[in-house]
């Protein structure tokens, strides 16, 4: 048994005791976790209950953007060794589906990933996963950091999907943390400039620090109006379209350039009206992004090379035993908040 962060069902959180896996098998290794992110598809299992087709019908352990160290391996486990920091990539595929064999594993109807119902999260003191699924960090990235590794790993996804040249110009609709993630990942694969949208003043002014970000009041003035502006009417060779909502899909349309690409990553709670003629008259490329596939290595890269701090995402940490308050205060949504964090010492 192990005590963890439980979903007992909707509204109703519990640290108790569970029965967990605590040996590792064959090609894994054992964890002992020390942080974990909470994203927001945990906090829409602990408000909703379900998130589509994904439903809390038993209790479940949260949590799936972790970092911790190495404290056991299993039989056949080379190239991590006890004592070793890392963080884990949530989603286990089936190594022999065609999904896997094609690359694409993160598309696998049989991946399992973490705190995705039925499979319990990472909000334990202990873990247990596959070796081939675990990464060592570089000895100056924090745990801490370790944890953003998934976030930002969605971020990474969503550059190399929209085939970035250097010198692209950028818009980012929605300045959430997958937003924001998104805009520094698009500017580590080559973007010269990117601006980013939104509605709420304190989330532009978070995602406007970072070099190379112009925020965009979305109240006040028309997003595809300024890049227009800013482009000498061309408009913006990539749009990532981050904030899932109706009136931002039209956005994305509008501000990109002709022959360019929208990268579509927010997830709308309901299908949206799309504007395909629109799409049609500009013959864009589109592109979608799930998840992520064979990113994790190249997210540790980028955030051990220095050039962005994703350090500066994280607004608040509680300790395990406060984890159901650091939950409700997920559920807020506070503007300035991006990353909230549980260590779990």
């Amino acid at each position: 048994m192990a005590r963890a962060l439980v979903l007992e069902e909707r509204n109703r959180l519990s640290l108790r005791e569970i029965a967990l896996p605590d040996t590792p098998g064959p090609g894994e290794v054992a964890i002992a976790v020390k942080v974990v992110g909470i994203c927001g598809s945990d906090v829409h299992y602990y408000t909703h209950g379900r998130i589509g087709p994904f439903v809390v019908e038993a209790p479940m352990v949260l949590g799936h953007e972790a970092a911790g160290i190495v404290t056991a391996l299993g039989e056949g486990v080379t190239g991590l060794a006890v004592g070793d920091r890392v963080c884990m990539e949530p989603g286990i595929p089936d190594t022999t589906s065609k999904a896997s064999k094609l690359g694409v594993y993160n598309v696998d109807p049989s991946v399992r990933f973490w705190a995705t119902p039925p499979i319990h999260g990472c909000l334990t003191p202990v873990v247990i996963h596959p070796a081939a699924f675990t990464y060592r960090l570089p000895d100056h990235v924090s745990l801490a950091e370790g944890a953003m590794v998934e976030p930002f790993a969605i971020g990474m996804q969503a550059a190399a999907r929209a085939r970035i040249r250097p010198g692209d110009v950028a818009l980012v609709t929605g300045a959430g943390p997958i937003g924001v993630m998104t805009a520094l990942a698009a500017l580590a694969g080559g973007c010269a400039r990117v601006f980013v949208s939104d509605l709420v003043a304190d989330k532009l002014a978070i995602a406007g620090g970072f070099d190379g970000i112009t925020a965009i009041d979305a109240g006040r003035d028309d997003p595809a109006q300024v890049v227009a502006d800013a482009t000498g009417g061309w408009g913006a060779d990539v749009v990532f379209e981050c904030a899932g909502a109706a009136p931002a899909i039209q956005t994305a349309l509008r501000a990109v350039a002709p022959a360019g690409c929208v990268v579509w990553v927010g997830m709308p709670v309901d299908p949206v009206p799309f504007d395909l003629v629109l799409a049609q008259s500009k013959e864009i490329r589109m592109e979608t992004v799930f998840r992520y596939a064979n990113m994790y290595d190249r997210a540790i890269q980028v955030i051990g090379s220095g050039r962005i701090d994703l350090k500066r995402l994280i607004t608040a940490t509680y300790p395990f035993d406060d984890a159901v308050a650091a939950f409700d205060r997920a559920v807020e949504a506070r503007p300035t908040d991006v990353k909230i964090q549980i260590t779990m010492d």
